[in-house]
């Protein structure tokens, strides 16, 4: 019943956007309906800017990690706290309070591995940044982030915790359908630190 009350939670939890948020305090345009169309801060950072980008990063990241230190609280262990962490990602992906359009859901997944282990979020968020920075495509780091995560949870953490990160990585790889054809096509869009 615990583990079902922290799932319940941290869909919530991720269900709330800072990108929306943010957008709409700094009264800067939707990011569903402006830039790439993604409630994420790699479109803020194309539509408002650095800081409001960082905002929504850090809060981002923090709904994850805060999703399953609730589970850790509720004494959620093994695979069904990784199902915590993909609850969380869903939540972003598809939010409850803004009509089930969100981001693409990887910086609440790096939240979420470092909750499950901050070693491999580390790495996770290490990968991404040296992808993004040497070639410059946010998603194509994304899909390497999110892809190599569970193997880092494998390797460095808990077999148990495996399963779930996949989830979330096949999750947020269909989610990014669209930057993988921009990327084969070599039409995507390149991000600019």
């Amino acid at each position: 019943m615990s583990a079902l009350i922290a799932i319940i939670i941290a869909y919530l939890l991720g269900s709330v956007s800072p990108a929306i948020i943010v957008s709409k305090v700094y009264k800067t345009p939707d990011p569903r309906t402006e830039g790439s169309g993604n409630a994420g801060a790699t479109n803020i950072l194309r539509i408002a800017g650095k800081p409001q980008a960082l905002m929504v990063l850090v809060g981002d990241v923090l709904k994850g990690l805060i999703a399953v230190w609730i589970g850790h609280l509720f004494q959620v262990h093994g695979f069904m706290l990784g199902i915590v962490g993909l609850a969380a990602v869903i939540g972003h992906i598809f939010p409850l309070y803004f009509k089930f359009k969100g981001g693409k859901g990887v910086a609440t997944a790096v939240g979420a591995t470092l909750g499950l282990s901050f070693l491999c979020g580390i790495l996770m968020a290490i990968v991404w940044a040296v992808v993004a920075f040497a070639l410059r495509f946010a998603s194509l780091a994304s899909l390497v982030a999110v892809i190599l995560a569970p193997f880092f949870l494998l390797i460095f953490a808990k077999a148990a915790f495996f399963v779930p990160s996949l989830l979330i990585a096949a999750v947020i790889v269909w989610k990014h359908k669209e930057n993988i054809e921009r990327l084969r096509n070599k039409t995507e869009s390149k991000i600019e630190f």
